[in-house]
């Protein structure tokens, strides 16, 4: 034997090298073939003398290979015994395991037999009693269900409850065959039909004629036979399919051109379109079509409402549940905007579809855009109204028992003619379809405003236009907006092309002015110029006196708010007691009685709102700067301080053409009014801060909010306000006015040390905090 990993024996390594011996190492040695090449090749001794000295070299090594590993053999082979002993036990025993086995089996198989035969026995005795239950409750509900029928619509609702509970008992089960309900089963089955076509009827009737009873009957026989889900889709989908007929046939070229189709037939092939005679007929013939259209919408419309109406309201008697909530529940939305969104889809691809086909719609939908567009809107004024009156539609439909239950339920959201959604406009989504029409149109109506502007501007030409050629112009501005008068956003939409015409009227006025001063010189014209530039320099210098006394006046009298007291608390009523205060209603008779004796005789108007008008702005700055400055400032003081803000409006409404134009000035007004009322925190994340209001102003008026050791800039500096007011218009520069107001800050922190104090007033971190941003800005 050989060792693995050891080299092989001197006497196989011989017998390998031997030729004689290679077939012998083949794996696919084959002893016939062997035998069969050694007789054909005639070495027969040769090869057996050779064969014997192999074997006895083979002899020779294995007595070597024993002798050498004799008691590794020995080992193994006591090892084999010991093998067979245990195996000998685990047969021994698997044996008894077997034997115990079989005993046992002996003893369950008989029991095991029984059962299984006893379980077919109960199983089958089961299914005989349940099948007889069911056999004799379809007898008894048969027989009930004959009597619900012969009590007409009263009893329709427990005869589908009956038939709901067949259905039940019919499930799961084959009844075929039994002859004893056969009978039963097809009366059962003619019954159903007519229970479902009675109930369809009785809806269809309830919705037509708005009846809350009638139509909560139909959807409870519905809901009774499990196919109130399925029922409403339909009803939907066959109003839904109506009217995109009903919309198919009003534009339908054919049936508009018929009367003139019945007396010029054209040949196979030709297209339907109106003779020039009879334009006029088909118009007339497709807005009678439209108003139908409107009419069969606002219908459909009101039925659907009035459906999901009942829907919302009724309730299942047995369950209480909603029949509106068996409708949503698969996630699928309200059958009213389902409706809507199918109605509206339609008419914008029917409209798309009919006025591409046929250019004479087109024509006029867009010629006329207008009188479609009112009974678009008159359209919707009518679903809104009906929303508004359908409640009442249920108050005056009986006192039936439907009735008094709908009575009791809960009022519905406002359905979607009533309200707008953030996702959804119903109003937009109805409209959508004419929006190609209302572009033309307006491209149109642009065309008929502009050219009698172009008319009466012929190139060329030196005349400014006459009077008559004015007229013409107002009256087709006129004409246009009062076509468009129909509705707003169409008026807006002509009123901007009134706009551009007017601008062009201007181009072209301006135009022949240009050209009619053009052999004028230069040099001439430049002279006039300057001549007219220092008249109007002389009007300033005549009239600065004036406007300087009436602005001293106004600051003194804005002055004058300081010696009202403004630290009282809130009154029990929570307004103020008077409109505003005393120095504000002066200044309000001053600026009157001014404009009134001193600038109304002067007739160049322009000039003296745009000094006037300066004197506006000074007047809001002054107030707002004092207003700041007021303390203390109670309750009742700040109800009384916004009520002088609204009146300042008024009070510089005579120095400007209106009080909007003052720009900064009168955003600032109304930016500081909302401030007297909020928080320090609130005020010093205001937007308006920085852009609108100067810091400066804010942490003044913040120094009224503080304990009276935080003293004012002015205090600090132990000046009148006066005197601080005047400072101020000397130092315009935010950079100065802060550091002024920094300075009292310090003095304030040094005051507190100095007492030793612990802590700081709570407006004081947020005042520094709102200077340290001011100063950032700055830089």
């Amino acid at each position: 034997m050989e060792e693995a990993g050891a080299a092989p024996a001197p006497a196989l390594a011989e017998l390998r090298a031997d030729e004689c011996y290679a077939d012998f190492f083949r794996e696919d040695f084959d002893v016939k073939a062997y035998t069969s090449q050694s007789i054909h090749q005639a070495v027969i001794a040769e090869q057996l003398a050779k064969l014997a000295q192999g074997i006895s070299q083979l002899d020779k090594e294995l007595h070597l290979q024993v002798v050498a590993r004799h008691e590794d053999l020995l080992a193994q082979a006591t090892g084999i015994e010991s093998l067979e002993g245990v195996l000998q036990m685990m047969q021994t025993r698997i044996g008894a395991l077997q034997s115990t086995v079989d005993r046992i089996r002996v003893k369950i198989i008989d029991p095991y037999n029984k059962i299984v035969s006893r379980t077919a026995q109960l199983a089958k005795l089961q299914a005989a009693c349940d099948l007889l239950r069911r056999i004799i409750r379809i007898l008894y509900l048969s027989k009930r269900l004959q009597g619900q029928l012969q009590g007409g619509s009263r009893e329709i609702t427990k005869a589908a409850q009956s038939l709901n509970e067949l259905d039940y008992l019919s499930q799961g089960i084959d009844l075929s065959g039994i002859e004893v309900i056969e009978n039963d089963l097809l009366f059962i089955a003619r019954a159903r039909l007519e229970v479902e076509n009675q109930a369809k009827r009785l809806l269809e009737q309830g919705v037509e004629t708005q009846n809350p009873t009638q139509v909560g009957t139909a959807l409870q026989v519905f809901h009774n036979l499990g196919t109130l889900k399925d029922t409403i889709a339909n009803v939907v989908d066959g109003y839904c399919t109506v009217l995109e007929e009903n919309i198919k046939n009003a534009l339908d070229i054919k049936v508009l051109t018929q009367p003139s189709q019945a007396i010029t037939r054209g040949g196979p092939g030709r297209a339907a379109m109106p003779t020039p005679g009879n334009t006029a007929a088909f118009r007339a013939a497709l807005w009678t079509n439209m108003e139908k259209l409107m009419d069969q919408i606002c219908a459909a419309c009101g039925q659907v409402q009035h459906l999901q109406k009942v829907l919302a309201k009724k309730r299942d008697p047995v369950s209480h549940v909603c029949f509106i909530e068996e409708i949503v529940k698969d996630g699928q939305s309200d059958i009213l905007y389902k409706f809507w969104t199918a109605v509206t889809q339609t008419l914008s691809s029917q409209f798309q579809s009919a006025t591409d086909s046929s250019m004479f719609l087109k024509q006029a939908f867009e010629g006329e855009y207008p009188k479609l567009l009112r009974l678009y809107n008159d359209l919707w004024k009518r679903l809104q109204q009906y929303s508004q009156n359908i409640q009442r539609n249920f108050n005056t439909s009986g006192t039936t028992d439907l009735f008094a239950e709908l009575q009791q339920m809960e009022e519905d959201a406002q359905d979607i003619f009533m309200q707008k959604n953030e996702d959804y406009d119903p109003e937009k989504a109805l409209k959508d379809s004419l929006q190609q029409y209302e572009a033309a149109y307006l491209s149109k109506s642009l065309s008929r405003l502009f050219d009698p502007i172009n008319l009466v501007f012929p190139p060329g030409g030196r005349n400014p236009p006459s009077s008559d050629e004015l007229d013409s112009i107002i009256k087709t501005i006129a004409s246009e907006l009062n076509v468009a008068a129909v509705d707003p956003d169409l008026s807006l939409a002509v009123a901007k092309n009134v706009a551009k015409t007017i601008q062009l009227y201007g181009v072209k006025s301006e135009q022949l002015v240009i050209t009619s001063q053009s052999s004028f010189p230069a040099a001439a014209e430049q002279t006039v110029t300057t001549a007219l530039k220092a008249v109007h320099d002389l009007m300033g210098s005549a009239v600065q006196p004036l406007l300087n006394s009436v602005g001293d006046s106004v600051e003194a009298i804005i002055i004058t708010m300081h010696q009202e007291d403004f630290s009282g608390s809130l009154s029990s009523s929570g307004k103020p007691d008077v409109p505003c205060s005393l120095y504000m209603k002066e200044l309000q008779g001053f600026i009157a009685r001014v404009m009134s004796d001193y600038f109304r005789h002067f007739e160049c108007f322009d000039f003296v709102f745009d000094n006037t008008e300066a004197m506006a702005q000074r007047a809001i700055e002054l107030f707002i700067r004092h207003a700041s400055l007021i303390r203390p400032l109670g309750e009742g003081g700040k109800m009384r301080l916004a009520a002088d803000f609204a009146q300042m409006e008024l009070a510089v409404a005579p120095l400007c053409r209106r009080v909007s134009d003052l720009g900064k000035s009168y955003r600032q007004l109304r930016s500081f009014r909302p401030l007297l009322f909020q928080t320090s925190e609130h005020i010093a994340s205001s937007p308006a801060l920085g852009e609108v209001i100067p810091f400066s102003i804010i942490l003044q008026f913040l120094f009224t909010r503080a304990p009276p050791e935080l003293k004012s800039p002015f205090q600090r500096a132990e000046w009148s306000i006066a005197r601080y007011s005047q400072w101020l218009d000397d130092h315009p520069s935010e950079k100065d006015r802060l550091a002024l107001i920094r300075g009292a800050l310090e003095a304030y922190v040094q005051s507190v040390r100095t007492r030793e104090g612990k802590e700081f007033a709570p407006v004081y971190p947020i005042m520094v905090q709102l200077l340290q941003k001011a100063m950032s800005t700055l830089q």
